[in-house]
């Protein structure tokens, strides 16, 4: 592999200028987990190099989070704390820039108690909605990328070593966040524009519904009116153009509330909070999740689906093609980062209120009316797989195909 602090410091830099687009002036904000402090410390360097105001980093660590989900009373799960939500709060309104790294141990919160996390989850959802509101209405600049854990890497790389794991894995995600080329910038930037015709296309034909078959799958999905996709990246209402998620393979846009009908069978495990979900269905009825079951972690999934009116139904339609750089890996990542940018996915929960024209600016009453669904959470399952077909209804009324094989049809 290629000097590694010299990929290091280009992750930093893309994840700076390409992810958060920083901007002179501008304050940002991390959440990092200790382990990630060498990719932080060139994280902030380049920060302060294009002009950042300041840096600010939550750090966590996973002895501690494990810790406090074993030993830490009831009660620890139902509070959250006033400064937490102030000093979010104040961040969004001073134009702060969010960068999240997140590369958990897929295993870290295996046997914890699922109500717990349950009511942790939407305890922190419930206290932080001012700030999760700006972030799911595209208000702030903000992305999401990921470091090697010791853990997560042998997840990945079981008949490895582990300091052989963590540098395959370390090469991987260079590959796919398309670091290792020559100029990383430059690749995003041409990644961006192939990703806009798809957009361009789908935006004009305005597909009334989507039809999802393959192994186990038979689902249908309705579009609602005026609905908006958005794919690679996006601008904030501050006019500052950011990649949430680095990589990114998606297009995505918000199903028709009421719109789902049918079976959608999972094709890679879901990590959710540090908990595994495999192989689980999930059956819709106009829009409402009426079943669901899991080979593993099934509790775990029904607490996720409880969590309010909202996360009964779906707030995201992402189309992934099987031929991305990350599907073609073959690897499955055990991180919803990477494994929703090899596969078409859906989201249980809120949807992004920017998926809807005008939908920034709409109430949540408003956005109930045009069929947008609103949750405290929102949690992506990979559904793509080499067998996915996916067709499209015209206005017209004709289905056409869209994908054959896990990938687009034209």
């Amino acid at each position: 592999m290629e000097n590694f602090e010299v990929l290091l410091e280009r992750y930093a830099d893309l994840a700076v200028k390409i992810g958060v687009n920083l901007q002179e002036k501008q304050i940002l904000h991390i959440s990092a987990p200790t382990h990630a402090a060498e990719f932080v410390r060139f994280v902030v360097r380049k920060a302060y190099e294009v002009g950042a105001l300041d840096v600010i980093i939550d750090w966590s660590d996973e002895g501690v989070i494990r810790a406090r989900y074993d030993l830490a009373p009831d009660e620890s799960f139902k509070s959250f704390p006033d400064w937490e939500v102030q000093k979010l709060e104040t961040l969004v309104e001073k134009g702060a820039a969010f960068m999240t790294v997140f590369s958990q141990n897929p295993d870290l919160l295996t046997g914890v108690d699922p109500t717990r996390l349950a009511t942790w989850q939407k305890t922190a959802a419930e206290a932080t909605h001012s700030y999760r509101n700006a972030i799911m209405g595209g208000k702030v600049s903000r992305t999401v990328v990921s470091t090697p854990t010791p853990e997560w890497a042998k997840k990945v790389f079981p008949a490895l070593s582990e300091e052989e794991a963590v540098e395959k894995l370390w090469k991987t995600i260079f590959e796919v966040t398309r670091v290792s080329t020559p100029d990383p910038i430059q690749s995003w930037k041409e990644h961006r524009a192939r990703l806009t015709e798809r957009l361009e296309y789908l935006n004009a034909q305005q597909f009334k519904a989507l039809k999802y078959t393959g192994e186990g799958t038979d689902l249908t999905l309705e579009l609602p009116e005026r609905h908006v996709w958005i794919g690679g990246g996006m601008e904030t209402a501050q006019g500052i153009y950011c990649h949430p998620n680095i990589p990114t393979e998606e297009v995505f846009t918000a199903p028709k509330k009421d719109g789902v009908n049918g079976v959608v069978r999972s094709t890679k495990p879901l990590n959710y909070r540090g908990s595994v979900i495999n192989d689980f269905v999930i059956t819709f009825e106009n829009g409402r999740i009426v079943k669901a079951s899991a080979e593993t972690g099934e509790e775990t999934l029904e607490n996720l689906i409880e969590t309010d009116e909202g996360s009964h139904y779906l707030g995201e339609v992402a189309l992934v093609p099987h031929q991305s750089p990350i599907s073609q890996s073959g690897l499955i990542f055990y991180n919803t980062l990477f494994d929703e940018n090899a596969s078409c996915h859906l989201a249980i929960g809120t949807a992004y209120s920017f998926n809807i024209e005008g939908g920034t600016t709409m109430s949540k009453e408003e956005l109930e009316a045009h069929h947008i669904n609103s949750s405290l959470t929102h949690v992506d399952f990979m559904v793509g797989s080499e067998s996915l077909n996916i067709d499209a209804q015209t206005q017209e009324g004709e289905w056409i195909p869209l994908f054959r094989n896990g990938n687009w049809a034209g």
